[in-house]
């Protein structure tokens, strides 16, 4: 059997994030239940953590050998500074870059990228969520510090938000690529995840990248 190219297998993190992420809404949207409020909150947390997991690792997937390492130290750990650090020490530029597409004045350029500036999930946002989230995993300690369930109903709303615009339509650098990949999470032809690879135009500098070719479509 084939192996899956480094974008194969970023888009099928991607694609898990979505399933997650209807895991939420679920809960969220659909009057979804776990037989009572706080294991309710309990699963909501789960899926939100290990969204942030997915996204935090995805980058890594072209190069295992780098993956294998950070995923090993921080198998057994929630310390999300630590998760962020070590990863950044791999690949510096690992954070998905939300982008807005408008329509390009440039003939045969058919979309022009714009970062979006704001509303998504920062890497504050991150550490605060993974922690957060992470403490939901364990046992209450009756003696310790208490964060109660209410302060979830409000937070998760607004971190499954940040997530969508943060991934909606972002770019992210992989290592050892000399561009980047463009992902879409929804497209109106289908409910799959795509990416597409840039590369720069030997004609101009290298930050301003032509589309060289769709690369691979998420299953």
């Amino acid at each position: 059997m084939k192996h899956a190219s480094p974008l194969d297998l970023y888009l099928q993190q991607m694609q898990e994030i979505k399933r997650r992420t209807e895991v939420i809404d679920y809960f969220l949207l659909a009057g979804g239940h776990a037989l009572y409020k706080p294991t309710t909150v309990e699963s909501i947390c789960l899926q939100i953590r290990q969204v942030l997991e997915l996204i935090a690792f995805a980058s890594l997937c072209a190069n295992k050998a780098a993956y294998s390492a950070v995923h090993k130290d921080f198998a057994s750990h929630w310390n999300a500074e630590i998760l962020l650090r070590d990863i950044a020490r791999v690949n510096p530029d690992f954070c998905p870059a939300p982008k807005i597409e408008r329509p390009s004045p440039t003939p045969g350029i058919k979309n022009h990228l714009e970062d979006l500036k704001e509303g998504f999930l920062t890497k504050e946002d991150f550490i605060t969520a993974y922690k957060k989230c992470g403490a939901m995993m364990h046992a209450r300690n009756p003696y310790g510090s208490k964060t109660g369930h209410h302060y979830f109903e409000k937070a998760i709303p607004v971190w499954r938000e940040k997530i969508v615009k943060l991934l909606n339509i972002h770019s992210v650098k992989v290592l050892g690529h000399p561009g980047f990949w463009l992902i879409h999470m929804h497209e109106t032809r289908d409910n799959e995840v795509h990416g597409y690879v840039f590369v720069p135009h030997d004609a101009q500098p290298c930050n301003a990248p032509d589309l060289a070719h769709k690369a691979a479509q998420g299953r």
